[in-house]
């Protein structure tokens, strides 16, 4: 090794010997080590050697700092630190109030209660479009093109006669119907448009529960045993419950389930439009039409549906006076506190 080399690596290791603290350790290393330090400005200097001296010189070099990285990590743990390096910072105390976890909607909480409930009973859990077509949402449920039933639903049209958001799930039914062979069991939640006056009680964007079985011997005691344990499920064993005849022209005979008004116990107010019982849905049997159409032999195969208005069995769940509370954007209430 060329003697100032050697002169240089003798100095600079006894003064890294000598250091007591850190501080002055990390000091001492950037003054040598660093990327202005000393050794890289000998290794500037390399164009200055004799080309026949350049590689030897370079070689003495990367030996020297390695020499002095491994001298600094030895002296780094055996030095002291310093009085000043002893003093811990001062602890400090930040409050704060935890994130607000957020909470299902009371809706999704009573729709997930029935999901479990009939997935127990084997049934499985279908969707469809929002946005349907008239063959799905009346055609294909016995509702032709001038039929009086279609006056009972303000459908909102996106192209009309042929495009429209769907004014009930039934639309997803005639749509299973065509899809899939019997024997089966299926339930649909989804939400529903009708161009309704909005009210304590009515709301043009609602939800509804449908469900389909199709099978054979099917008839309306599976269907009241089925709309039964919803009730209890959902309101306890003590929830009254009467069903009238009704019509519906996708199913024969048809019937609405009523609860008594969890508002007024059936004495009549506001919610209840002083009849003292809730509207809570329609069912039935299946219409044979509706059966056909879908290329289901009805006689072989008979079935039931129901829809049911998901919003006010959401509303009895949680004493929910205005069905627009559960649309009115206030993300801050529970429904514990409801």
């Amino acid at each position: 090794m060329d003697q100032s080399l050697k002169q240089f690596t003798k100095t600079a290791l006894a003064k890294i010997s000598q250091v007591k603290n850190n501080s002055k350790l990390e000091k001492l290393r950037i003054q040598f080590l660093g990327r202005k330090g000393k050794i890289n400005q000998l290794f500037s200097q390399i164009k200055n050697i004799p080309p026949e001296k350049r590689k030897e010189y370079g070689q003495n070099l990367n030996s020297l700092k390695k020499k002095l990285e491994i001298a600094f990590k030895k002296q780094a743990k055996i030095t002291k630190t310093s009085p000043l390096e002893k003093i811990s910072p001062p602890k400090i105390s930040r409050s704060y109030s935890l994130a607000k976890i957020g909470h299902l909607h009371p809706i999704s909480l009573t729709e997930r209660k029935l999901n479990q409930l009939f997935s127990h009973l084997g049934f499985s859990i279908y969707d469809g479009p929002e946005i349907e077509t008239d063959k799905f949402c009346f055609e294909n449920l016995n509702v032709p093109l001038n039929h009086p039933a279609r006056e009972m639903q303000d459908s909102i049209y996106i192209q009309e006669p042929q495009v429209l958001l769907r004014t009930q799930t039934s639309s997803i039914e005639a749509r299973l119907l065509s899809l899939e062979k019997p024997p089966f069991k299926v339930v649909f939640p989804g939400r529903v448009y009708r161009n309704e006056k909005v009210n304590k009680s009515n709301h043009f964007i609602f939800h509804q529960y449908q469900a389909v079985v199709v099978g054979k011997n099917i008839n309306l005691k599976d269907l009241f045993g089925c709309i039964d344990l919803m009730f209890k499920t959902l309101y306890g064993p003590k929830v009254v419950v009467r069903y009238r005849n009704k019509y519906y022209p996708e199913v024969e005979p048809g019937v609405g389930p009523d609860m008594q008004c969890f508002s007024c116990h059936g004495h009549g107010c506001p919610l209840c439009k002083g009849a003292g019982w809730i509207e809570m849905g329609g069912a039935g049997i299946i219409h044979p039409n509706v059966l056909a159409k879908a290329g289901i032999n009805p006689q072989k195969w008979r079935g039931f549906a129901f829809g049911m208005g998901l919003d006010r069995w959401t509303m009895a769940n949680y004493s929910i006076k205005d069905i627009r509370t559960l649309l009115g954007g206030n993300l801050a209430y529970k429904p514990n506190q409801i």
